[in-house]
């Protein structure tokens, strides 16, 4: 069965704008709120929302300084994710 971790993961990976503000980490250690909205185009709210979603997947991790909320890539979790939605796919697919 799969856990709801796991399906909170693929639901923040199913928007296309989600998948648009992860790729932004593979230029950039961290992320403002209004860095994602200038960089993918979409509004302020807009982007925190789907950032609170990725960060509920899994996906993200934020830092508090001051008025501003920086998120970072929650690297070791992504794996262990990926890991049991491999582990998943092995199992029901033989």
């Amino acid at each position: 069965m799969i856990s709801e971790e796991v399906q909170r993961f693929l639901k923040a990976l199913a928007s296309e704008k989600r998948q648009e503000i992860v790729f932004l980490f593979m230029e950039r250690k961290e992320v403002k709120v209004n860095q994602v909205s200038e960089l993918v185009g979409i509004s302020q709210s807009t982007a925190s929302e789907q950032l609170a979603i990725l960060k509920s997947g899994g996906l993200l991790s934020s830092r508090r300084e001051g008025k501003e909320v920086f998120y970072f890539p929650n690297r070791n979790n992504v794996q262990s994710l990926l890991q049991a939605l491999n582990d998943l796919l092995n199992h029901c697919c033989k």
